[in-house]
């Protein structure tokens, strides 16, 4: 049996893309580092590449990259680091993620290594815990709301009234389409409720989770005759958002009952599970859900009633609002939110039935989501075509890939993009996404499919319009896209010819102090000079002390080009932040216009905000690295690794952080760089 010294299992709530995507990146990061590997992928189509007990025991170290539940108990005992998914979509991310994971491991080489904004161990948010239970079963939900829906949107292509048998325009067929499209959609908040309950409760809260979804549907009956509780009567469904509470309610019964049961004998495991668990958690969560089914459906309707109210607002605020949420992360949290809510739209409007203000409103919303999902991967089509010089051969490859995924409503296809420069490019996408779904709201688009992109198009109403829409939205996001590579371009050609001009100065001064620098009694010596020092700043924001620190390095002679060097600060925060916690940063610049490798550190005791730091604290200290290019992986990664583990000393953070003797601070700082 094969032993690998990482294993791994990625899955996103629906398992399209980003849980390939991640595992392709944990893959390349482990063969950089020259480890092997095996990753679990927890898809569409269920759990692939699965992990053995053995392979298991065998691995050195766990990585768990997730949005929905992937069995983490197995993995107990072990070391691991268990994330997102969205943390590792990335060669760069995924590789700090297994230096994490085998740093816990106690391998302090490792640790040293790796960047010390993940040093610390990221303990799983209640929030993420939230998340990834929701999304376990947004996943399995998905499939039933595709299926059901795409059916009943065929359906449609007989007429419109095809499946009532006293309309002129009745098809058999289409009736039967119609039947196994509405059994498919009724079952979606079930399924939802049941596998929230199964990712908190595991497979005993199946039972009372479907239970809970079956009573949100149909809500408490009610006699319309005598108004009292009657199994015979009718009553309100309270739908999509009662299925997420009776889920988690669900969920949370089931470990209440394993505590209250625990002093049973063990021999009477069998009957807890056949028999005391489904039994009581039913009654528990069946008369809970009861009880509050007429404030759930007063608060569902609350929920549709705004966003119709966002719709009479016109169509661009409701159009802005789906747009930005679609595009805002790509398949994550917001996009889910948006895109859950329009199927839960299009779940009443094919309920309402053709022609009622539910389902003209429902499909409408459904198709500016669609529209909104469609746009960026489209996005970064047009820009690699139309300004291909601007882009690395991989990324017109990858543009390239992204019309078919775009046309498919696969939106994660443009997530690599937006990652190397969130900003502009984030903007740049949620602007496309609007304006594609303002006009498909103009337009009035109706999309009974919640699914499938162009391949739906045979059901869409006003289909070329919507087309229309989203090719709109596509280009002037691809406009904007590559003006904004023509500047990125332009700016680093500008910088390129003073390299050989410098160049023979360079190797005369370079080499002597690429020297002293590595030795380490010139470090302890003085390589934070007291004049490098500057402990009574104040600014307003992380850029502006990037712009303090670029423009100091040319006062001190250690740099040429204060642009350059502010260049190479931001397109090292744009591959990730360098905010660490507890007021510290470490921002590092690797430039040819820096002629000395140095640090220099800058002091706000007010706080820098707008840096993105793991706490989300403000930043006290900077301590900037500048690095000449040549020596960018020996000095760089040198200094680096003594300034991450002398920030993870409490006696130098509070050194530092406390003083405001610049001679202090410096002889502190270059007492651990020996």
């Amino acid at each position: 049996m094969a032993k690998f010294d990482i294993i791994a299992a990625t899955g996103c709530p629906t398992g399209i893309a980003h849980t390939f995507m991640a595992k392709e990146a944990l893959e390349k990061a482990a063969a950089e580092r020259g480890l092997t590997i095996k990753v679990e992928t927890h898809g569409q189509v269920g759990v692939e590449n699965e992990l053995t007990k053995s392979e298991i025991a065998g691995a050195k170290a766990v990585v768990v990259a997730a949005d929905k539940d992937v069995q983490e108990e197995r993995f107990a005992g072990k070391p691991m680091v268990s994330v997102g998914v969205s943390k590792a979509l990335s060669v760069e991310a995924a590789g700090k993620l297994i230096d994490r994971a085998l740093a816990a491991k106690g391998d302090d080489t490792v640790a040293a290594a790796a960047d010390v904004e993940d040093e610390v161990e990221e303990k799983e948010s209640i929030g993420h815990i939230i998340y990834k239970h929701l999304m376990n079963g947004v996943s399995h939900m998905l499939v039933f709301v595709v299926a059901g829906g795409v059916l009943t949107a065929v359906s449609f292509l007989w007429g419109i009234t095809s499946f009532d048998s006293t309309a002129a325009d009745y098809n058999s067929f289409a009736a039967m389409l119609k039947i196994i499209g509405g059994i498919a959609m009724n079952l979606m908040v079930p399924v939802l409720s049941a596998y929230i309950a199964e990712s908190i409760g595991k497979r005993p809260a199946l039972v009372p989770g479907f239970v809970a979804g079956m009573i949100a549907i149909q809500g408490l009956p009610v006699n319309a005759d005598t108004h009292m509780i009657d199994a015979g009567g009718t009553g309100v469904g309270f739908g999509f958002l009662g299925g997420i509470v009776g889920g988690f309610l669900a969920g949370y019964v089931i470990l209440l009952l394993e505590k209250v049961f625990a002093g049973l004998p063990k021999n009477l495991d069998g009957l807890k599970a056949i028999f005391l668990y489904p039994l009581f958690s039913t009654l528990i969560v069946g008369l809970v859900m009861l009880g509050i089914s007429g404030p759930m459906a007063a608060i569902n309707t609350a929920m549709m009633d705004f966003l119709k109210g966002l719709s009479a607002s016109g169509a661009v605020v409701l159009g802005l609002a789906i747009g930005c949420m679609c595009a805002f992360d790509m398949g994550g949290p917001v996009n889910k939110a948006a895109y859950v809510t329009g199927t839960a739209m299009l779940t009443e409007a094919l309920a309402a039935g053709v022609g009622t203000d539910t389902y003209n409103f429902g499909t409408n919303f459904m198709a500016a989501v669609s529209a909104a999902c469609i746009v960026p991967p489209l996005i970064t089509t047009f820009a690699v075509v139309v300004g291909k010089k601007y882009f690395s051969q991989e990324d017109h490859d990858a543009g390239v890939v992204n019309l078919i995924l775009g046309c498919t409503h696969i939106t994660e296809g443009a997530i690599p993009f937006m990652t190397k420069n969130i900003w502009p490019v984030m903007p740049i996408m949620m602007l496309g996404s609007s304006i594609a779904s303002i006009l498909t709201i103009m337009f009035n688009v109706h999309d009974p499919a919640p699914h499938g992109g162009f391949l739906v198009l045979p059901v869409v109403e006003n289909g070329p319009l919507w087309v229309l829409a989203i090719l709109i939205g596509a280009v002037v996001g691809g406009i904007l896209f590559v003006a904004f590579k023509k500047y990125d371009f332009e700016k680093n050609q500008k910088a390129a010819p003073a390299k050989p001009v410098e160049a023979p100065k360079a190797a005369a001064v370079e080499a002597p102090k690429a020297a002293a620098v590595e030795a380490p009694k010139a470090e302890a010596a003085g390589f934070v000079k007291v004049e490098n020092v500057f402990v009574a700043e104040n600014f307003a924001s992380r850029d502006e002390a990037l712009s303090f620190v670029s423009n100091q390095a040319v006062k001190a002679g250690l740099a040429d080009d204060a642009d350059a060097v502010m260049n190479a600060f931001l397109a090292r925060e744009a591959e990730g932040t360098t905010g660490m916690m507890e007021g510290f940063a470490i921002p590092h610049a690797k430039s040819d216009a820096i002629t000395e490798a140095a640090v220099i550190v800058v002091k706000d005791d007010s706080g820098v905000t707008g840096w993105d730091t793991m706490d989300g604290a403000p930043v006290n200290v900077a301590i900037a690295l500048l690095i000449p290019g040549a020596q960018a992986g020996t000095t760089h990664l040198k200094i680096l690794s003594k300034v991450a583990e002398a920030l993870m000393d409490e006696g130098f953070r509070a050194t530092v952080k406390g003083s405001s003797d610049a001679a202090e601070i410096a002889k502190t700082i270059n007492a651990r760089l020996v």
